[in-house]
């Protein structure tokens, strides 16, 4: 069966294309937001997972101000600034003179609020897809309704119900329908994926974060970069672990 798109919007009343309009611009504002999410999650993660293997040996002998500079080399990128806020925290509390178990205390609480920062950053125009999803089936409904009723107009004016007087207001109906439905499908599946990989890449930061915090407890290295010889053969499995998070951020 073929349809005719050009010869159906011919014949579609206003209300009907305006209701296309708004579906098809309902569309390219989802398919911005993916283009523009996939961009951002996919950078991040290529970004991170260098600065993963630039920052490890730093991490692993204690040497925080070195940790802070490579952090403060790799532009637009989550991991980075995450840890480098953490890094910076937990550095400025210490050389303030608070014991390192206020500091970390501090540092976790300043890393909390910079993850909730990312998560809004991630998840922005989310709601886009949110809410295509869930309203074009029925902004295509409307359309339906609104095509329904131009066939009843066409019955009660030419005093006849055949299909021949009402065939082509009836199709328009159904295709607006669908044509919302072909809107919605996507944007919701794009939606779930979107929300998973979203949802991993701040699973990571958060794991990144937390062993930060138990490294800066427990190792025996001063904000100056100082590495106590007692602990430097203990220090680098915390630190290894931590870079395995970044990478899983990928």
């Amino acid at each position: 069966m073929e349809i005719n798109l050009v010869e159906l919007w011919q014949h579609m009343g206003t209300a009907v294309r305006i209701v296309v309009i708004v579906l098809s611009l309902q569309a390219l504002a989802c398919v911005t937001v993916v283009i523009d999410r996939l961009i951002v999650l996919f950078s991040s993660a290529a970004k991170a997972r260098g600065f993963a293997a630039k920052v490890q040996p730093a991490l692993e002998n204690g040497r925080y101000d070195q940790a802070i500079a490579i952090a403060g080399e790799v532009k637009g990128n989550h991991l980075a600034a995450y840890l480098s806020l953490g890094l910076k925290t937990f550095v400025g509390r210490v050389r303030a003179g608070d014991d390192k178990q206020r500091a970390a205390e501090l540092t976790r609480r300043a890393l909390e609020r910079k993850g909730d920062a990312i998560s809004r950053e991630l998840n922005r125009g989310m709601n886009v897809l949110a809410s295509t999803g869930s309203t074009a089936p029925f902004v295509g409904l409307l359309g339906t309704v609104l095509g329904i009723l131009s066939a009843f107009k066409l019955i009660a004016a030419s005093g006849s119900g055949g299909i021949g007087t009402i065939g082509g207001a009836i199709s328009e109906a159904l295709v607006v329908t669908g044509y919302g439905l072909i809107v919605a499908i996507p944007s919701v599946l794009v939606f779930n994926w979107l929300s998973g990989r979203i949802a991993n890449y701040e699973s990571g930061l958060l794991n990144a974060g937390s062993e930060l915090i138990d490294r800066l407890e427990t190792d025996g290295h001063g904000p100056s970069g100082d590495q106590d010889e007692q602990h430097s053969t203990g220090s680098s499995a915390p630190a290894s672990h931590k870079a395995q998070s970044a990478s899983a951020l990928g």
